[in-house]
């Protein structure tokens, strides 16, 4: 069994992921858009001016796979979760922190912790939620 994170943009889709290409390295495994569907929505499904919008797409992130898509009942928002990035140490923490935090907010600055040499929470630009966290004894 496997469980993904499935994250819903509010028409912003592509922006963040050329953001999580930048500041965390992801790759575009898949990418589809609402026009691209081999079957037509439902009628009122999707707004006018979404057939450009992202209707699925994957993103690898290290060995890790998330989906996104621009949400097209407007109802995309985030909140009660978080993204955990497990960082090698504590410089790859301070880069994947400094780069997630551009245009975001930051919940707790990153810096040592009982369990970890470096540990920090922040919301993105987008209002995702991340905690970039360095294993115990990966001080690096």
């Amino acid at each position: 069994m496997q469980v993904q994170a499935y994250l819903f943009f509010s028409g912003n889709c592509e922006e963040a992921i050329r953001f999580y290409g930048e500041a965390l390295g992801a790759r575009v495994d898949m990418l589809m858009r609402y026009k691209d569907s081999p079957e037509p929505p439902p009628p009122g499904m999707v707004p006018p001016g979404f057939d450009d919008k992202v209707m699925h797409a994957a993103i690898r992130i290290g060995e890790s796979v998330v989906m996104l898509s621009d949400d097209c009942t407007g109802q995309a928002r985030f909140g009660g979760f978080s993204l955990s990035v497990a960082a090698a140490d504590t410089a790859e923490a301070a880069r994947l922190f400094a780069a997630l935090s551009d245009g975001g907010d930051i919940q707790m600055p990153l810096g040592p912790t009982f369990w970890s040499p470096a540990f920090g929470m922040l919301t993105d630009r987008f209002g995702v939620g991340w905690m970039v966290n360095v294993a115990d004894g990966a001080a690096g």
